[in-house]
């Protein structure tokens, strides 16, 4: 799954679907596959032995968040990729869809850019999401830019950088759940995240605050077949933001990717007017959008 994003990635990066990106792959599915395994189920296309579509679909479950809380999901939610030298085969995958989550309500992100696909889903029952308009809407954008020029970063005194390898698992974690809380994730989530392909300790950075908090955090995914890096999760402790440690942050793994052979980064953010502050980040530091997705749905009811 990983070698067709970076396949498409090579001829037409704006058809990479949300979730389906060679980070976006590695970080759902290690940090989900030990909890909500069980809920998943995979459809993969080969065409002369290699791999040219796939969908990966996702159904109901429970999700145990770290506040104690427990999350009912109760629809479905597909990833998907197809090559498109093979672009009919989206029929395929949304009938596989529609037949693994019959009766549930159905949600997809196909790309914005790719206008045959969203003729097919259209023509399958498949709408725009009503909980994507306005402006506090849940779509994502996905922003890229070229490292020939990236500034030095600077931290505030008595911040420091900081690598998983150098922290351990615990104090990733902690880094985590303190930017993001309530979440799934766990020691056992990150153990998985460091068990797919092209997880590198030394490319997941964290900001240390002077007592010793990990107060800021990204894993940059590096895709060396395309001189790539993907920016996925990128977050701060809520008591340690507005004070510039994710923009420094992100310099110091531009630069770090850089030395290791990247041209190009990418990073994914909430698209929508109401969600400007990851947006702003990201362009503050030389970020602008490739393409947006485009979220559908369909109800049990359509069938």
């Amino acid at each position: 799954m990983q070698g067709l994003a970076q396949r498409v990635t090579a001829t037409r990066p704006e058809l990479v679907n949300s979730d389906a990106a060679f980070g976006e792959l590695a970080w759902n599915w290690g940090r989900g596959h030990a909890s909500d395994g069980g809920s998943w189920s995979r459809r993969l296309w080969f065409s002369g032995g290699e791999l040219v579509a796939w969908g990966w679909a996702r159904l109901p479950r429970r999700v145990r968040l770290s506040d104690g809380s427990v999350k009912e999901v109760t629809g479905a939610y597909l990833a998907y990729q197809v090559h498109p030298d093979h672009a009919g085969l989206v029929d395929e995958v949304i009938d596989w869809y529609d037949d693994t989550a019959a009766g549930l309500e159905r949600t997809v992100l196909p790309s914005a850019a790719d206008e045959f696909a969203l003729g097919r889903w259209a023509a399958h029952g498949y709408g725009t999401d009503p909980a994507s308009l306005g402006d506090t809407g849940v779509w994502t954008q996905l922003n890229e830019r070229d490292l020939t020029d990236v500034e030095q970063p600077v931290l505030p005194d008595g911040f420091r950088f900081r690598t998983a390898d150098e922290v351990g698992p615990d104090a990733v974690v902690q880094a985590h759940l303190d930017a993001w809380a309530p979440s799934a994730y766990t020691v056992e989530s990150y153990r998985g995240v460091r068990r797919t392909n092209a997880y590198r300790g030394d490319l997941h950075l964290l900001v240390e605050a002077p007592e010793g908090t990990m107060a800021s955090s990204t894993i940059m995914w590096l895709d060396e077949a395309n001189r790539t890096a993907g920016f996925e999760p990128v977050g701060t402790h809520r008591d340690y933001r507005r004070l510039g440690l994710a923009r420094a942050m992100l310099l110091h793994g531009m630069r770090l990717v850089r030395a290791a052979g990247a041209t190009h980064a990418t990073v994914a953010c909430l698209g929508a007017p109401g969600h400007p502050r990851a947006r702003g980040l990201y362009h503050g530091v030389g970020f602008r959008e490739l393409v947006r997705d485009a979220p559908l749905i369909k109800t049990g009811t359509a069938d």
